[in-house]
């Protein structure tokens, strides 16, 4: 079991980008208020006082006082980093129930960019995953509902809804710039978090879909039934297209393959924002090579898997670079029922690499095998593409943000179905 140096007191914190199936952290967010220094700019609150007082008064239909200055906050929050964000009841109520990765909906992740919806990744097996969707296609329409002004909260919501169910979504396919309407049914999500497999004899394969609050001891139990199967001399670990999820999860597969040492850190400005994970338990297989496979859709908490393999030597990352979403979000409290969703601090690997913006970049780079057409966009979103973005913060990071991969039309891909 991994530890961490310090504990957080009354925040927690995520590392999930929005999604409509939202994973968040294991620990239940508190219902107490947070005790922040209060910095209160007089003369810009009187500005807002009088703004309030205008458009209470003089806007054209009625507007009760509740939803104006739950507005107010989106709009500070909106003009923060994407995956900053106010939870009413319903949103917060849909964060939590989504940890156990049970939920109504489609199995998207997405984010906002400019106003419209962007997939980061579809979950596997899911109806997004079935109709093809893939990592950067833009979200432009939901049923006959344009996104352009939609928050995210209402994009997810729309989108939710239930079982069986049809939804009409239209999408720009990043190869592709016309319109494209698809009909997906909407679904119970159940997302298998952990799927292994012995591939020949002395070579496994863990698939790690999501980072569920049980997907580290699921990953403990896969490893001893391929070990339980044959001697082990080689493990690949699939995280293509894991979007992320619980933060504790991606510490806790971590430590089945570290013998020791730094897993992750992350640092803020908040007091307790600062914290240090480590690996504690043995290597579970003893030093056997292991090949992590990556790509764009790789994000979050997975980023954190493979940066902390690769930091300590324990793994070859291959596949293309990763989304880079390396940024914390914690669940700050406002009252009993609501709550602002905050980035309040970056990740670090192992060796004080900043994953934000940067992503991790694969010690072997492979890209996709099909053909793509000189007049098409084979252009992935990743986290430095999305508006508002934190930058990387390290110096590390700041040589290699900047750094594409290269578009190779007749390089292999690891998304391929031939690939495990």
């Amino acid at each position: 079991m991994a530890d961490q140096d310090t504990a957080p007191a009354d925040t927690v914190p995520t590392d999930t980008v929005p999604t409509d199936t939202a994973p968040t952290i294991e620990e239940e967010a508190s219902t107490d208020t947070v005790s922040l220094e209060p910095r209160l700019p007089l003369n810009e609150l009187r500005v807002f006082a009088e703004a309030f007082n205008r458009i209470s008064s003089a806007y054209v239909e009625e507007i009760d006082d509740k939803t104006l200055l739950e507005n107010a906050i989106k709009g500070m929050l909106s003009q923060m980093d994407p995956h900053s964000s106010y939870l009413d009841k319903d949103s917060f109520d849909d964060l939590q129930e989504s940890t156990s990765g049970n939920y109504g909906g489609l199995g998207i992740e997405i984010g906002m960019e400019d106003g419209f919806v962007k997939v980061i990744s579809p979950m596997d097996d899911t109806p997004a995953a079935k109709a093809g969707i893939e990592s950067g296609d833009l979200i432009i329409q939901l049923n006959d509902t344009p996104v352009k002004g939609m928050s995210l909260s209402d994009a997810i919501e729309a989108m939710r809804g239930e079982p069986g169910s049809e939804i009409e979504i239209t999408l720009i396919k990043t190869d592709n710039p016309t319109p494209t309407p698809l009909t997906l049914t909407r679904e119970v999500i159940k997302v298998a978090s952990v799927r292994h497999r012995y591939l020949e004899e002395g070579f496994g394969y863990l698939r790690i879909a999501q980072f569920q609050s049980g997907t580290g001891g699921e990953v403990e139990k896969a490893v001893i039934q391929l070990k339980d199967e044959g001697d082990l001399e080689g493990l690949i670990i699939d995280l293509r297209n894991n979007p992320g999820g619980v933060l504790q999860s991606a510490v806790a597969v971590s430590d089945v393959f570290i013998d020791g040492g730094l897993i992750v850190s992350t640092r803020g400005r908040m007091e307790d924002s600062e914290h240090r994970y480590n690996a504690r338990t043995p290597d579970s297989i003893h030093g056997v090579p292991i090949v992590v496979l990556v790509n764009a859709g790789t994000a979050s908490a997975s980023e954190i898997v493979a940066g902390a393999l690769q930091d300590h030597s324990r793994a070859i990352v291959m596949g293309t670079t990763t989304f880079g979403k390396g940024s914390v979000q914690t669940i700050l409290p406002l009252t009993n029922e609501k709550a602002i969703k905050l980035t309040t601090a970056r990740y670090y690997t192992p060796n004080g690499k900043s994953i934000q913006a940067a992503g991790i970049i694969p010690d072997i780079w492979v890209g996709r095998s099909k053909v793509t057409p000189a007049k098409s966009n084979p252009w992935r979103i990743k986290e430095k593409n999305l508006a508002k973005h934190l930058a990387a913060d390290n110096e590390s990071a700041k040589g290699e943000s900047d750094v594409d991969d290269p578009q190779s039309p007749a390089s292999p891909d690891p998304d391929s179905p031939d690939s495990p």
